[in-house]
């Protein structure tokens, strides 16, 4: 029998899609048996996947969560979006075991691609606490972690923005640059003079060249459950001007309305950050947040092109892609 067989009969397709896909042959084994190449075996293959003998199917949620994926992609131009599939209704969940599966993607896609000399610019939160917790303390990577704004005033020293860069800067084995000084002052002249100190100049400089950002984001609409609310940060009469502006979500100490502009309130010149628009031109974005209630915070993000690469979980795709039809 010659080796190469190049119009096979259906039934000869069947035993090869049979032996490959159901008992796990390798196409050597198979091409052995049955006097064919190997080359041969994978075009059988494809006419197999092409005639309909063989049908590949995700099972749901995963099928569903690569299509959302793919719509995301395409619709904002993202680099990349990573859906983490949820088998459960969102009220059966519980809130910080869904945060905890999304950071644990978000610490996996990082470490896939960062490199040595990268500059990863990171900031607070809860999503980052558990981020950096996730990190493989075994894959080390000689890159610099800086801050990208100022400490936050009565925040739990586990989620403060310092002490999640030590930690980062520990489990990669790089260099961690804190911006060790308030985030939030009482003056625009107050946060002036300290972005003109030496010491600030030159993290500002270092945020030009940030490779990687990692943050997370607060939800301030239809509900006021951004973490920077729940804490001493603001006072109720700022509070309360914010959601006259409208504002639908907060991130880096940068209050966002719907349309992606960020909130032109007297806060903004007090604030001891990254600016907006340095933040927008890095190269790779990574926003991270779980729970249906960010919805809104997320799409003012991506009309603002402050997302990159999107990691959310299977009720936030759901709601966020709602609100776009």
């Amino acid at each position: 029998m010659k080796k190469e067989v190049y119009d096979p009969s259906t039934c000869l397709v069947s035993q090869i899609a049979y032996q490959y896909y159901i008992e796990e042959k390798k196409t050597s084994e198979i091409a052995q048996q049955f006097e064919l190449s190997s080359s041969t075996v994978s075009r059988v293959l494809k006419r197999a996947r092409q005639e309909g003998i063989i049908k590949i199917q995700l099972a749901q949620p995963y099928l569903e969560c690569n299509e959302m994926e793919k719509y995301l992609e395409e619709r904002f131009r993202l680099r990349n979006v990573c859906i983490v599939p949820l088998d459960k209704p969102e009220e059966e969940l519980q809130d910080k075991n869904v945060k905890k599966q999304v950071a644990l993607e978000g610490a996996r896609y990082v470490q896939r691609i960062i490199r040595d000399d990268d500059i990863l610019g990171l900031a607070w939160g809860g999503t980052m606490y558990h981020l950096i917790q996730y990190l493989n303390p075994c894959r080390k990577v000689r890159a610099s972690i800086v801050t990208m704004h100022g400490s936050i005033a009565n925040c739990h020293e586990a989620l403060e923005v310092q002490t999640l860069v030590d930690r980062a800067a520990m489990a990669f084995g790089g260099e961690k640059i804190s911006l060790e000084h308030p985030g939030l002052y009482n003056t625009p002249e107050e946060c002036r003079q300290m972005a003109a100190t030496e010491e600030c100049r030159n993290i500002f400089e270092m945020y030009e060249k940030i490779d990687i950002a990692l943050t997370g984001v607060g939800s301030m609409y239809p509900d006021y459950d951004s973490l920077l609310g729940k804490t001493d940060y603001l006072t109720e009469k700022e509070r309360k001007e914010l959601r006259e502006e409208r504002v639908v979500s907060d991130i880096m100490l940068h209050f966002i309305r719907k349309d992606g502009s960020e909130c032109d309130n007297p806060i903004k010149d007090r604030t001891l950050a990254i600016d907006l628009e340095t933040f927008r031109k890095i190269p790779c974005k990574v926003i991270a947040a779980s729970g249906s209630k960010k919805a809104y915070s997320i799409l003012s993000l991506l009309n603002g092109n402050y997302i990159d690469v999107l990691i959310v979980d299977y009720h936030l795709a759901k709601k966020l892609i709602s609100l776009l039809k």
